[in-house]
């Protein structure tokens, strides 16, 4: 089959194919061993003509194991030969201590894949293919050879999958019959799905980021209006006597700000009324008495207006807000995080625009006014019950909690967002990205609690956003730059690899390519992926479903991988039209 080989070019041998010998049909992808001087170069073939073919090399093979890329070429003179059962184990994995089943080789008699735990869930990872392809049921059956593998157990994972359709519950819901210690755990947007817990986020984990996400802010003028709100949010839900006296200063400050406006007095009047609906005191109320020189005045009877038009009681009013205010206080910063709702929000919100005077500017109106709009949105839709908690929780017992599930460590936690629109979805996947994160960082011992993040249909939250001009940077890229080496792992699951953000796609380790057809896609694969050869590409246009190209740190050469079905399988299937049209009602 093999003849003398024809001429080598930087990676590839061409190889003639002496006249009148038969070609195996099935020679193409196969591995074949260059031997000569002391030196084994494994190569793949990639290409088969009438004349010729065509080798690409893979590596060297030695007495300590295989090495990727070649530096010493053959020779014209090595001999050739196909890969032999030894070598094939060396370059295809074997069973052992910290391994795993990832699929079989269809170019092998489906001989085993095995891969290293380390090197496949240490990086990150990304699993593209069209829809159909079995990028679904490819994750699923991944992660749960990883808990059938009885030499693995892994106890202490954790395994956050952000489901756009609610696919993967039916693949893990009974993975505790794999051994007790297993749990799943199930959160969902769907109202109409009984089985799982309503998704719950504490509003006061969230910082000026997170509530700039959530209110869809566009322009740099709007986030100290929001960072000033998340503070006084804070100090109105605080008690005793250093947040009473802090509360009066600033009520007391906000309403001589407005009583040195230019407004007409019943003006001032409403903005200072306004105020008090939005925080108030027992000495800052309407009923609270104001003393005067052998008198006393309710607080809203200071506002009353003359046939002049001013305050019938401005000097004395004056007085006594005056003395609230303490310019030392204005340096106070909150020193600990307390419970509020989305109405408190609304209230310190409201507070802020009235008394920072953003609604008397007619520069920064439109801005303020669009975040007032889009907060009471928010209260009045029905995404508010997502921020419904009973009562507070800190960042590590809220994270405890995700991954606890009656009293048991949950391995698996699945968010199914299937009921919410992108935007919102978006906010959710970013939020806990940002809060494993920053968990995972402040850890004293580094990477001892590992997070893995699996989004699908990625390319609708991992994307080139505006968050870099927003704040500075985007939580996914910068997950996916720094998120490594503390545990935190990211793994894609997309359809549309070129809609995903290139500096996420750069950081990414290991692939496994489905099938996958759009030119735009293939074309952004070929030229994001300094690893992805033409070769490669090639390769996965002809991939039956279940079947991928499977390539990175997990795996020692690219090499196509079929899946088995896993078992339960994800309720990813395509609708079956021809039993729906006959089934009697």
């Amino acid at each position: 089959m093999f003849g003398k080989i024809v001429y080598i070019s930087d990676n590839n041998a061409h190889i003639a194919i002496p006249e009148g010998t038969p070609v195996a049909t099935n020679l193409m992808n196969m591995h074949v061993v260059f031997e000569d001087e002391n030196k084994k170069i494994l190569g793949e073939v990639n290409d088969v003509s009438k004349d010729e073919i065509k080798i690409t090399f893979l590596g060297e093979i030695t007495d300590h194991g295989f090495i990727g890329g070649v530096i010493r070429k053959p020779t014209l003179e090595a001999s050739l030969r196909i890969i032999n059962q030894e070598e094939l184990s060396m370059i295809v994995g074997t069973p052992g201590p910290g391994k795993f089943s990832v699929g079989v080789s269809p170019l092998y008699d489906d001989y085993p894949i095995m891969a290293s735990v380390n090197d496949m869930f240490s990086n990150h990872m990304a699993i593209f293919g069209n829809s159909g392809s079995g990028k679904s049921c490819g994750v699923a059956r991944l992660m749960q050879n990883v808990f059938v593998d009885e030499a693995l157990k892994p106890y202490k994972a954790n395994f956050f999958i952000f489901d756009a359709y609610g696919e993967y519950h039916n693949a893990f819901k009974n993975i505790n019959t794999i051994n007790p210690n297993y749990n799943f755990k199930y959160y969902t947007t769907n109202k109409m799905d009984t089985e799982g817990e309503r998704l719950r986020i504490p509003l006061w984990l969230l910082d000026s980021e997170d509530l700039s996400l959530l209110l869809n802010v566009t322009e740099h003028s709007q986030i100290p209006i929001i960072e000033r709100v998340l503070k006084l949010v804070q100090i109105f839900a605080m008690s005793g006597d250093m947040a009473i006296k802090y509360k009066n200063h600033l009520i007391a400050k906000a309403i001589m700000a407005i009583l040195f406006t230019n407004q007409t007095s019943s003006a001032k009047r409403n903005d200072i009324f306004a105020i008090l609906e939005t925080c108030s005191t027992e000495q800052f109320n309407l009923e609270a008495p104001v003393q005067g020189l052998g008198y006393v005045r309710k607080f809203r009877d200071c506002f009353l207006i003359d046939t002049s038009g001013n305050f019938t009681e401005s000097i004395l009013v004056t007085e006594y807000i005056s003395s609230f205010i303490d310019e030392a206080l204005d340096k106070y910063e909150p020193t600990e995080i307390n419970f509020y709702t989305l109405d408190d929000l609304e209230k310190a919100m409201n507070f802020t625009l009235i008394s920072e005077g953003y609604l008397r500017n007619d520069i920064a109106y439109a801005s303020a006014i669009t975040l007032k709009v889009r907060l009471h949105s928010l209260i009045i839709s029905e995404l508010s019950q997502y921020f419904e908690m009973p009562e507070f929780i800190t960042r590590e017992k809220y994270i405890a909690s995700l991954v606890t599930k009656n009293a048991h460590k949950a391995q698996i936690v699945n968010f199914n967002l299937e009921d919410v629109d992108d935007w919102f979805a978006k906010f959710v996947t970013k939020t806990f990205a940002k809060l494993l994160f920053n968990f995972a960082k402040n850890l004293n011992n580094r990477a001892t609690i590992p997070f893995h993040i699996f989004l699908e249909e990625a390319h609708r939250y991992v994307q080139n956003d505006n968050d870099n001009y927003l704040f500075g940077y985007n939580i996914f890229e910068r997950v996916a730059k720094e998120g490594r080496k503390y545990g935190v792992i990211l793994d894609l699951i997309s359809q549309r690899p070129v809609e995903l953000s290139e500096t996420v796609i750069s950081q990414i380790s290991n692939f496994m390519i489905f099938k996958l057809t759009h030119p735009r896609d293939l074309d952004y694969v070929k030229k994001m992926l300094p690893n992805v050869s033409a070769d490669i590409i090639e390769k996965q246009k002809s991939l039956q479903p279940g079947t991928c190209v499977a390539f990175g740190p997990a795996f020692k050469i690219p090499m196509i991988i079929k899946m088995k079905m896993p078992d339960p399988a994800p309720q990813s299937s395509n609708c079956d039209i021809m039993n729906t049209w006959t089934v009697q009602q």
